[in-house]
């Protein structure tokens, strides 16, 4: 099994900036893709950004400039930078893995409980 943990939510003002942590842990586990999607209220989940194995990352339109998604393998940690943020950009922010898990070997795609982002004057 593995286990992931957001942290970094919490109230800002528009326009002030946020950053998303999300750690990995368990069992052996190799992310060929971390993502981070979000749920905001009487919306559908979307994918906000991702960044895959060779470093290649991808974001939704409506964050693209402002939102900057990075990892560090050697902490098993992905992160949402979040500058400039909007009041439409109040969600629950939910971290999601994909890869290998070699005990035992299966393909495998796990996600984290969410941690609130609340962009409010």
């Amino acid at each position: 099994q593995v286990q992931l943990v957001e942290s970094g939510g919490g109230l800002v003002q528009p326009g002030g900036s946020l950053r998303l942590s999300c750690a990995a842990s368990g069992s052996i586990f190799i992310i060929n893709t971390w993502a981070w999607f979000r749920r905001a209220p009487g919306k559908e989940r979307e994918l906000v950004a991702s960044i895959t194995g060779d470093s290649s990352a991808n974001y939704v339109d409506s964050v693209k400039g402002r939102f900057t998604i990075s990892r560090d393998n050697a902490k098993n940690t992905v992160y949402l930078q979040m500058n400039s943020l909007k009041p439409e950009d109040t969600a629950v922010y939910y971290c999601n893995v994909e890869g290998v898990s070699l005990a035992p070997y299966h393909r495998a795609n796990y996600w984290g409980k969410g941690t609130l982002v609340t962009v409010s004057s």
